[in-house]
């Protein structure tokens, strides 16, 4: 018995083997075709700045790949760049899996044509010639429109090429400040004639190149808005700057707090004047000089609140009584506003919602145990107290120490506020303003990043608050900005914009933010069609944001 059942199980093993051993290999070769090399990326060697990449255009079919630089580098200069700086470009080839290239890629000399080898898996070949080709720009856009004189910015239809200006006055003949795609030409030019914008008026953009053009058609009109918040998808990095290599800014760790005004976006940098950057472009306008207030430790943080007032403070006690001065916009002088000997450490975050010219709540953590913030009041442009309020949060699971900034969604000590922190459980906190206890809380962010910047804004009927995360070592990836749709504690719960980590933080530019350092600020247009994420880490880059509300 035995016997016949290891002879059957011998022939059942015998059967099986002779069917797999009849099929053929599997065949591993991709059974997509594919062209071998998807890219090549060039840069000028010894140029930290975010502008030193170029693409390339390849033409699979004839075997040529173009990499084309600009007229003008830097692009917004008036630098023209000759082929002969060309001379030692870096090199970088995007690849399929297992396909290799030949010669090598590091270095070229784009002044001539060069030649490259493609093998791909199969060991066939390709040959390509790379060539140079420094071009125009082919871009024909209004950016911005203004009618300065009477205080109108037109809203821009990008998709329509429509201009609105929003009024219901009889607006005249005026002249308009106007920014146009770099190397363009407009005609007529609204800056130099005074146009009459009671009537429907076309203006011609040329590109650089002389060839593409835009035809834009400025109306005085209302363009319709969404019913609620921002319009999906609108969101538009509309620039970012290296602190270190753009902006000249090139001591490390030092550069920790933004204030947005209506026109400029101001960064503070301990012991020196406050540069500010024109808010719509992201380059250097001017200087804040704040004369004998400027010190390591006491112009240590500052921020604006929404009526061009700055607001720059020092660190207590380590430069004595805690001491904030009010700055009446960029070109204003440092003037003693608060000065409060509390004893608690405090100065490295402040906040504002409102206008110190009207009403306004001010409020800056304490910088130890217990979850506390001091906060002050204005009423009628009236600073009511030197001496603060000690509110104490309750439902925070952790001891912020030295990372936290609390923000008020009004300028009244009732109202709710947001409150960034670096402790358990690592969420964005939505406190009550009435009890001070957490109502709700945001996504929980690693314990290996720091929370420590926070803003709110009510933008088209629907409050908006934004966070920090900073990646404070030389190790790992994050460096983000998460912006808050508030309108219920439920859609609290994820955001509906991020920031690419691994992109604008120290880290990844000028060099390791040790002291997790960096700001958020969020401001509104005056004529309440766009909003702005303004954002900041420190030894990286700042950026601004635009998204709108534009039914489009």
């Amino acid at each position: 018995m035995k016997k016949d059942i290891l002879l059957k199980l011998l022939y059942v093993t015998a059967v099986f083997l002779g069917i797999y051993s009849c099929q053929k290999v599997a065949d591993l070769t991709p059974s997509v075709s594919r062209q071998g090399i998807n890219s090549i990326t060039a840069s000028f060697e010894n140029d930290n700045s975010s502008e030193n990449v170029f693409e390339s255009v390849i033409d699979h079919e004839n075997k040529l790949i173009t990499i084309i630089f600009p007229y003008n580098y830097p692009r917004t200069s008036n630098n023209v760049l000759e082929k002969e700086k060309l001379s030692r470009v870096r090199v970088v080839a995007n690849l399929d899996d297992n396909v290799t290239i030949s010669p090598a890629l590091l270095y070229l000399d784009l002044r001539k044509e060069n030649y490259i080898t493609i093998t791909d898996q199969s060991k066939n070949t390709k040959e390509y010639k790379i060539v140079a080709e420094i071009r125009k720009s082919t871009e024909a856009k209004i950016t911005n429109f203004e009618l300065k004189s009477i205080g109108i910015n037109g809203v821009i239809n990008e998709e329509q090429k429509t201009i609105s200006l929003i009024s219901i006055e009889p607006l005249g003949a005026v002249a308009a400040h106007v920014d146009i795609s770099h190397g363009a030409t407009i005609t007529p030019d609204p800056a130099k004639t005074a146009l009459n914008y009671d009537q429907e008026v076309k203006l011609t953009v040329t590109a650089q190149d002389g060839k593409n053009t835009s035809v834009y058609t400025v109306k005085k009109a209302v363009p319709a808005k969404i019913p609620l918040g921002i319009r999906q998808g609108s969101a538009k990095i509309l620039w970012a700057k290296k602190l270190n290599t753009d902006l000249g800014i090139t001591t490390l760790n030092i550069t920790g707090g933004l204030a947005a005004t209506k026109d400029y976006v101001v960064l503070n940098t301990r012991g020196q004047n406050s540069i500010y950057l024109d808010r719509k472009t992201g380059e250097i306008a001017g200087t804040v000089n704040l004369g004998s207030y400027a010190g390591n430790l006491t112009n240590f943080y500052s921020t604006a609140d929404d009526n061009n007032n700055i607001l720059v403070c020092n660190l207590a006690p380590n430069a004595g009584a805690f001491k904030v001065v009010r700055i009446k916009g960029v070109n204003g002088t440092p003037e003693p506003y608060i000065e409060w000997n509390g004893g608690v450490p405090i100065g490295r975050k402040l906040s504002v919602k409102g206008s110190l010219d009207a009403a306004a709540v001010i409020t800056a953590p304490i910088l130890a145990a217990g979850n506390m913030f001091a906060r002050w009041e204005v009423k009628g442009g009236v600073l009511q107290s030197q001496q603060p309020s000690i509110i104490t949060i309750t439902g925070l699971g952790g001891n912020w120490n030295n990372n936290a900034d609390v923000v008020h969604t009004e300028a009244t000590v009732n109202s709710d506020y947001f409150v960034a922190y670096y402790a358990a459980p690592y969420k964005f906190a939505w406190v009550n303003g009435a009890t001070n206890t957490v109502k709700a809380f945001g996504p929980a962010i690693s314990s290996n990043w720091v929370s420590n910047a926070a803003d709110y804004v009510m933008f088209n009927g629907n409050g908006y608050a934004a966070q920090n995360s900073i990646n404070s070592f030389t190790w790992g990836s994050d460096d983000a900005v998460y912006l808050y749709d508030v309108s219920a504690a439920s859609s609290f719960a994820s955001a509906v914009w991020s920031a690419p980590i691994g992109t604008y933080g120290g880290k990844d530019n000028g060099g390791q933010n040790a002291n997790a350092t960096g700001d958020v600020a969020l401001k509104i247009s005056d004529n309440g069609y766009y909003m702005y994420l303004y954002f900041m880490f420190t030894n990286g880059q700042v950026v601004c944001v635009q998204f709108d509300c534009i039914d489009m």
